[in-house]
C-alpha cells in the first residue's frame, strides 16, 4: 500500500471523538470563590440571609458503610428484587439554622423547581420586611436551575428580595448542602433497605427531622400538590 502525502506528514484518517467540555479560566473561577467567600463574610456579619440549594436521590437500597462483623465473616444487605422509583429531595440549608425541603417521586425539573422557589421567595419578602436583610441562595448549574421558564422570573424574586448566586462548574465543595445530603446518607440511612418508595420517603423524612433536632435547627417541608 502506497502511503499518501498526508500520511507522509504525520497525519492519519481517524474518528472524531466526543470529549468533555474544556473547563473555564481559572481567573473565572477564583473570581466566583472570592464572591462566595465574601456572602459567606456577609451572612457572618448579619448583613443578608444566606442559604445553599441542592437536590439528592434515594433508592430502595440505600448506600451501604462500613459495619463491625466478625473475623472471617461478611456481612450483606440483600437488595431488593425490584428497583423502584428513585424519591429525590430539594433542600434549602441555611447552616445551623433552618432547614428546607421538599420530595417528589422521580426528578426535579422546572416546573417543579419553581415551586419550591416561590415558596422560598415568599419566606425571603417575610425576611426582608422584619430584619431588612436580603436573602442569597447559593446553587449548581443544572439545566432546571437556569431554563428559559425560570429566568422569567428571577427579577420577580429578586423584588421580593430573593437572588441567586450560582457557582463555578463543577465546585460541589462550595455548596455546603452537599455535606447534610452526605451525613444523612452515611449516617441515618446507611444500609437500610426499605419495602417501597413510600417506606423510603417516610424514611427520610424522619431522618432529616432527627438531624434537625440533633443539631437544634428547624426543619420544614414543602408540599407539592
Amino acid at each position: 500500500m502506497v502511503a499518501t502525502p498526508t500520511q507522509k506528514k504525520g497525519w492519519v484518517w481517524k474518528r472524531l471523538r466526543h470529549c468533555p467540555p474544556q473547563p473555564k479560566q481559572p481567573k473565572y473561577n477564583q473570581a466566583k470563590q472570592a464572591d462566595w467567600l465574601m456572602l459567606q463574610l456577609w451572612a457572618q456579619s448579619g448583613l443578608i440571609c444566606l442559604k445553599y440549594v441542592d437536590e439528592s436521590g434515594f433508592e430502595r437500597c440505600s448506600t451501604l458503610n462500613y459495619s463491625y462483623s466478625r473475623r472471617g465473616e461478611q456481612k450483606k444487605i440483600h437488595q431488593p428484587r425490584k428497583r423502584g422509583k428513585r424519591i429525590s429531595a430539594l433542600g434549602v440549608w441555611q447552616p445551623q439554622q433552618h432547614f428546607d425541603y421538599g420530595l417528589v417521586m422521580g426528578g426535579f425539573n422546572s416546573q417543579r423547581f419553581l415551586k419550591l422557589m416561590d415558596w422560598q421567595a415568599e419566606k425571603a419578602a417575610a425576611h426582608l420586611a422584619t430584619t431588612g436583610q436580603i436573602t442569597v441562595i447559593v446553587l449548581d448549574n443544572a439545566s432546571f436551575h437556569k431554563s428559559q421558564s425560570l429566568r422569567q422570573h428571577w427579577q420577580r424574586w429578586q423584588q421580593q428580595g430573593l437572588f441567586l448566586f450560582f457557582l463555578a462548574p463543577h465546585s460541589p465543595q462550595m455548596n455546603r448542602i452537599e455535606d447534610e445530603w452526605l451525613h444523612l446518607k452515611r449516617n441515618e440511612l446507611s444500609a437500610q433497605v426499605f419495602e417501597d418508595e413510600y417506606e423510603v420517603a417516610m424514611a427520610v423524612i424522619s431522618a432529616i427531622e432527627a438531624r434537625g433536632q440533633k443539631g437544634n435547627y428547624q426543619v420544614e417541608r414543602f408540599m407539592f400538590n
